[in-house]
């Protein structure tokens, strides 16, 4: 059920920023799926995976130049020069079961994402982030509420 969340959201986040530009972020690459799904809804930007190991398959990897390794803590904030513009789209799938772990994580990586994020760009998460502007927007009916979260920075 969270993956199918996950999906009807990235794939209504598309049709939503079709008109924005900018290179698309996926936080967390795990097994290379959701980046492989990106890379299908945009084949004509840039794609960027962030995560600290590689357990993808090779058929799934990102090419070096679009991932970038190590804690995101330290290379999300720092990597805008590396996307060439701020993005549009960013996914966040670094959550767990663990609602402490979930909100220590958002505390962090709210200003790292707005550090390399545009204005109203989208932020489709596994968690609530606590972002200094931001507005969530509605999910489908067939999305649970509180499963996955579709957000738009800015004002």
């Amino acid at each position: 059920r969270r993956m199918t969340a996950q999906r009807v959201l990235l794939d209504q986040a598309a049709e939503l920023i079709r008109d924005v530009d900018g290179p698309i972020i996926d936080l967390g690459l795990g097994n290379g799926r959701t980046f492989d799904h990106l890379c299908a809804l945009f084949p004509d930007r840039a794609v960027f995976a962030f995560d600290n190991f590689i357990q993808s398959a090779l058929t799934v990897l990102p090419p070096a130049e679009r991932m970038v390794m190590g804690d995101i803590r330290e290379t999300l904030p720092f990597a805008l020069p590396r996307l060439g513009a701020r993005a549009a789209l960013i996914h966040n799938d670094l959550g767990s079961a663990d609602a402490v772990g979930n909100a220590a994580t958002a505390a962090w990586l709210a200003p790292a994402i707005e550090a390399v994020a545009r204005d109203a760009a989208l932020v489709v998460t596994s968690f609530l982030i606590p972002f200094t502007k931001s507005m969530a927007l509605p999910l489908p009916d067939s999305v649970k509420p509180g499963r996955y979260h579709l957000i738009r920075l800015g004002n």
